[in-house]
């Protein structure tokens, strides 16, 4: 299994950590990113960290998949981030192992994992938990969670992550302009 996935995200949160080291909190949290630098321009940047969380979601055995710019990075996006994503199956086991995995990385306030999608906070990230019921435009999400694409990092965990294909179809479907201008950046990766 190759780790070059994992690399990439390795080192566009290193850049990131970088290019937030400076900035103050502003108060703006993910909900309010604007459709131009998403949540990069919040305060989700600062300290933005997944690794502990994607870590935890392996140990404790999920099989939610990385969505959003997260996933887009993994796939050689250079646009930068300040939350994580994930879909899931919506199914009691799989909200087990998210909560197990929350547990682990500090979360205080378990979100309520009966909702198609809901946001959370751990130490190091945040984002929102979707299920496959989540309307998402036209597009059935649900063969995303099994066509998804898997790395190693280099701490030995794997990290299960939407298929190119799926991300650029998922960008489409939620058609804001960020998603069309990074949907259009994913595509000519393919090329």
């Amino acid at each position: 299994m190759s780790q070059t996935a994992a690399l990439r995200l390795r080192q566009a949160i290193a850049r990131t950590q970088d290019a937030t080291r400076e900035r103050i909190p502003i108060g703006r949290g993910p909900e309010q990113a604007d459709d131009r630098l998403g949540t990069f321009a919040t305060d989700g940047a600062l300290g933005f960290d997944p690794f502990p969380f994607l870590q935890a979601i392996h140990d404790a055995g999920s099989r939610a998949v990385v969505i959003g710019q997260v996933a887009g990075i993994m796939h050689g996006s250079a646009e930068l981030t300040g939350d994580l994503d994930l879909l899931w199956d919506g199914t009691p086991d799989e909200a087990q192992a998210l909560r197990d995995a929350l547990t682990l990385c500090g979360c205080t306030e378990l979100p309520d994992l009966d909702s198609s999608q809901v946001g959370y906070r751990v130490t190091g990230a945040g984002g929102d938990l979707c299920t496959s019921a989540l309307p998402w435009g036209a597009m059935d999400v649900t063969p995303c969670l099994t066509s998804a694409e898997t790395t190693r990092d280099p701490a030995g965990f794997t990290i299960r992550y939407v298929a190119l294909d799926d991300l650029i179809r998922m960008r489409r479907a939620l058609g804001r302009p960020k998603d069309h201008r990074r949907a259009d950046e994913l595509a000519r990766l393919r090329t």
